[in-house]
């Protein structure tokens, strides 16, 4: 029996849904993703635990997808199994007056709206950005001057070996689109974030506002990962593309965005390659004429 095989039966008799070959671009913002070996969706810990340790054993790689906000996936797809995860890992509840337990797989729109509706104020940052919660965590998410880490108390997760732990404070190395779970090989399940109390029509105002801007400036009317790069110090990516000309440069479906040069977005049928060459077009144009090179943001997943 195929590896494979063996770890979608054993999804299976713990009560998952796996999908063979799954298209990913069904999965992320971009909408750009060729198949997935197994798309397995898991709704509680005791599942997740078994489908980690037995990919361990078979040597079959797992990607947890979050919201597929910040991704690009390969026109090849996916080699091994997307972890999707449902049920229990979208919870969210009051720990104590100012403090919320959430799963990983809940939406930072809930997580916000979940605080708004509980008058606790800190998240309206975070208002529009189309991730997960666990992703927020694993990236250390922001916008507008603010950033998860302003927030998360704690993590909890599972390791590679499918035993649960969690991080606090600086154990979880929190920076500037970056987080110890970048390197450690865990898989977050869910996160405690610390707000205050506020005024709830102040609150809905702000994030209203927050968004408003957002739609203003961004193309959110378009598919897309989010910014593309991050920002270089001293310098916006996107005011450096612009100023290099190359806002609407196109390879393919792919082109920076007309609204805001920090962003590619898919016109229609944009590829993977279409994506990665204009990237390669954008970062080799602006270290010529700035000298300074852009990091991606995006994570390219094959």
């Amino acid at each position: 029996m195929e590896k494979l095989e063996i770890l979608k039966r054993t999804a299976q008799n713990v009560g998952c849904e796996v999908i063979e070959n799954e298209q990913m671009s069904r999965h992320t913002t971009f909408q750009i993703g060729g198949p997935a070996d197994l798309f397995i969706t898991v709704s509680n810990i005791i599942a997740l635990k078994d489908v980690i340790k037995s990919a361990g054993a078979l040597g079959i790689p797992l990607l947890p997808l979050g919201n597929g906000s910040n991704l690009l996936v390969s026109d090849d797809g996916i080699r091994g199994a997307v972890l999707n995860l449902n049920g229990d890992f979208r919870k969210i509840s009051l720990a104590d007056p100012v403090t919320i337990n959430c799963g990983a797989g809940a939406t930072l729109a809930s997580l916000c709206n979940f605080a708004r509706k509980n008058s606790l104020s800190g998240l309206e940052f975070a208002w529009g950005i189309p991730g997960s919660a666990g992703g927020a965590a694993f990236m250390d998410a922001g916008a507008y001057d603010g950033q998860l880490s302003d927030v998360l108390f704690s993590t909890t997760h599972v390791t590679h070996s499918g035993r649960t732990g969690f991080l606090m404070g600086e154990e979880m190395e929190l920076g500037y689109r970056s987080s110890a779970y970048q390197t450690n090989g865990c898989l977050i399940t869910s996160l405690v974030v610390r707000l205050k109390k506020g005024n709830q029509e102040q609150i809905s105002m702000q994030m209203e506002e927050l968004l408003k801007r957002r739609k203003a400036k961004q193309p959110v009317e378009l598919p897309s990962a989010g910014s593309t790069f991050k920002r270089p110090e001293g310098h916006f990516a996107g005011t450096l593309i612009e100023q290099c000309g190359l806002k609407g440069a196109r390879v393919g479906g792919a082109m920076v965005s007309e609204k805001h040069a920090g962003f590619i977005v898919n016109m229609g049928g944009a590829t993977c390659t279409d994506v990665l060459s204009l990237i390669e077009e954008i970062q080799k144009t602006v270290l010529q004429q700035t000298g300074i090179s852009l990091e991606c943001e995006v994570r390219y997943l094959s």
